[in-house]
């Protein structure tokens, strides 16, 4: 019988790490391969309506095996990996029965610590797995697709009672694409939950309202010798503007529901210069305002500027907080805990500091909480994950499967 930890090492052997800026999705050819060994998985193990779609989503049926009226509910994960670390040749390490310490990475030319990573404390006696540190791991989120393909495994091979349920592992979601062509009403559930959180417990149904600002400043360039009432510096308004920029208001200054101003981005020159900025908050009023401070900023650091110079300032809202789509159907977060419970863990509901899938998909039409993995330090070299945590989410997806099916 195939294994939790069998299904996830052979699932982190494919190199699906995503691609930023790229037109077509899937962003890269790996993460083909590995719906399509997923697709043959799903078929093998008896599930029904197995599809693959011309942009790289997998789904597939496990049907009701009661004969009454149950919701239909789902569990979805994403197949790539992120663009900010190498996922190639990845060789994971298994560490049995961590007893503490230090962990060699590989030769040891990298290590994972507790004094780093204090989480470390909390997992003594579990199974961890961890890269060689040349690699990222791809837990996130192939803990989340190897959690799913075994609650299913088991769920198809028991006779633990459940109604239909859905099945939807999706691309590119690293690079904010995972769900651009997800057809929810092909899925057909009436909730889902996508298996993409972290520690032991999570569960997350809010997330920031996000936007993406971009600051263009057109200067104007000439010979510094004679710059005198003629010359404006570009960069010099580009500090100018993020001097008003509130400076506690920071990612590196903010936690829990704080939300901020952060500039990722800046080029230019003395004739134009850019500014790329993220904007993030929990509340909808408070995530405007924020939106409208950078616009008003423009307009006094522009204030009285030469008509051939100039401030712009572009916004783009990302997506929203699910909460106000998921609140509106309380089962789905209620269903959730208790199984968290009945599986003897200890819920943990905070809020994401970011996004998920499972908001574009709440705002699609599919209300979407987040479910925890037992994976940790995502995105790069020290990326590992708990077997036992893991373990953890697989009973609690079946348990969420049993309880859907308990008649009212």
């Amino acid at each position: 019988m195939t294994t939790l930890l069998d299904r996830f090492l052979h699932y982190v052997s494919f190199d699906t790490q995503s691609r930023a800026h790229a037109r077509q999705v899937p962003s890269t050819e790996g993460q083909w391969q590995l719906a399509r060994a997923l697709q043959k998985e799903l078929t093998e193990l008896g599930l029904k309506d197995v599809t693959l779609s011309e942009h790289c989503c997998v789904m597939a049926t496990l049907p009701a095996n009661v004969d009454y009226p149950t919701p239909v509910i789902g569990f979805i994960s994403h197949v790539d990996t992120s663009p900010d670390f190498s996922g190639k040749h990845v060789n994971p390490q298994i560490v049995e029965n961590y007893r503490g310490g230090d962990i060699a990475l590989g030769i040891g030319e990298e290590i994972l610590s507790p004094v780093m990573f204090p989480i470390l404390h909390q997992l003594i006696g579990h199974t961890l797995i961890t890269t060689d540190g040349k690699t990222l791991l791809g837990a996130d989120d192939k803990a989340g697709v190897a959690e799913i393909m075994t609650a299913v495994a088991q769920l198809a091979q028991s006779d633990i009672p459940h109604g239909e349920i859905r099945i939807a592992f999706t691309p590119d979601e690293e690079v904010g694409r995972g769900t651009e062509h997800f057809d929810v009403a092909a899925f057909g559930a009436d909730w889902a939950y996508t298996i993409d959180g972290s520690g032991l417990g999570e569960f997350q149904f809010e997330n920031f309202n996000a936007a993406s600002v971009t600051v263009k400043i057109m200067g104007n360039n000439v010979h510094p010798g004679t710059a005198k009432g003629v010359m404006v510096n570009a960069l010099d308004l580009a500090m100018r503007f993020h001097a008003e920029v509130p400076a506690t208001e920071k990612p590196q200054f903010t936690s829990g529901y704080e939300g901020f101003y952060h500039l990722h981005g800046i080029k230019g020159s003395v004739e134009r210069a850019e500014l790329s900025y993220i904007v993030r908050d929990f509340d909808r009023d408070s995530f405007e305002t924020r939106k409208q401070k950078l616009i008003d900023i423009a307009r006094r650091v522009g204030k009285g500027l030469n008509p051939d110079c100039y401030i712009d300032v572009t916004v783009e809202d990302s997506y929203y907080n699910m909460r106000e789509i998921v609140e509106a159907h309380p089962h789905s977060i209620e269903l959730a805990l208790q199984a968290m419970r009945n599986c003897g863990v200890e819920p943990d509901v905070k809020p994401i500091r970011g996004g998920t899938d499972g908001a574009w998909l709440s705002f699609k039409g599919l209300p979407c909480p987040n479910i925890f993995t037992g994976g940790y330090n995502y995105h790069g070299k020290h990326e590992f994950a708990s077997l036992d945590i893991m373990q953890k989410t697989v009973e609690v997806i079946i348990d969420i499967a049993r309880l859907a099916a308990v008649k009212k």
